[in-house]
């Protein structure tokens, strides 16, 4: 029985034989790869990509497709959304010896890559939902709208560069790595899309999460003003003493100055 997309879950299924080849030399799977695909739909990319990998988890919140999903037994399938999901449990290490004093042997977790047609109308949560989970992440593949996309790899002083870029790239460096139409899929999105390559940075500024989120968003909440009558007041309002040029808009500010910023203003409120 043909399965109808449902709008509600904002399906819409990768049909293209091209284009899904293209994406999977794009993640180049191994066979010892621990991956997960968000959204799996109607396997168009799950089945090449479980080919080369012998197994998948793969997260369907369908659940007709759920049950489809289920008759291939070389996937573990995770019904639910993806955004109660949590990945640090998927990439806990099964098995863990006990030693004779009881005392349990600390396991590092599996580095999980993660895929998937992500479903356009929560792309964002899902991403700042799984900003949470980066540490047990070695890369990530999305199919996005391609608006978002260049919203996630834009620089500074661009109309596309805001708090998406800054929150997304302090963690992770990104490349929009293929361009896909609305043909390729059925039913045919009204936008364009784009496959969007994430990849964890190895030593990015510490900073406390919750503080960036806050400063990047007040920041960018009055992004044709000049960032005194925003971010300034804010800083005022936290008596932050410290510099900061204030004479320049939001997009006008480097990732690394945002973070750097954040980390002053968690020293000089302790």
């Amino acid at each position: 029985m043909k399965h109808i997309a449902r709008k509600r879950f904002g399906q819409h299924f990768l049909a293209d034989a091209g284009i899904i080849d293209a994406i999977v030399r794009a993640i180049a799977p191994q066979p010892c790869d621990r991956m997960v695909e968000i959204g799996p739909g109607l396997a168009a990319l799950t089945q090449p990509l479980v080919e080369r990998l012998g197994q998948l988890t793969v997260i369907e919140l369908d659940r007709d497709l759920a049950i489809r999903l289920r008759k291939h037994g070389q996937l573990e399938v995770i019904e639910a959304d993806v955004l109660k999901v949590d990945f640090r449990r998927i990439a806990a290490p099964t098995g863990v010896k006990s030693p004779p004093d009881a005392t349990k042997i600390e396991a590092s977790p599996v580095s999980l890559r993660v895929v998937g047609n992500l479903p356009y109308n929560i792309s964002t949560p899902i991403l700042f939902h799984l900003l949470d989970c980066v540490n047990v992440v070695q890369d990530q593949h999305f199919m996005l709208q391609k608006e978002v996309v260049d919203r996630m790899v834009a620089r500074p002083g661009t109309a596309a560069y805001g708090r998406l870029s800054v929150m997304l790239q302090w963690r992770y460096a990104m490349e929009n790595v293929l361009h896909v139409p609305p043909e390729s899929f059925d039913p045919p999105p009204r936008v364009d899309s784009a496959v969007v390559r994430m990849i964890p940075l190895a030593d990015p500024a510490q900073v406390d999460r919750a503080l960036l989120g806050e400063l990047v968003q007040v920041a960018f909440s009055m992004r044709r003003k000049l960032l005194r009558h925003s971010l300034g007041k804010w800083l005022e309002a936290r008596s932050f003493g410290g510099e900061f040029d204030m004479q320049r808009r939001a997009e006008e500010v480097p990732v690394a100055e945002y973070t750097a910023l954040a980390q002053a203003l968690k020293v000089n409120t302790h």
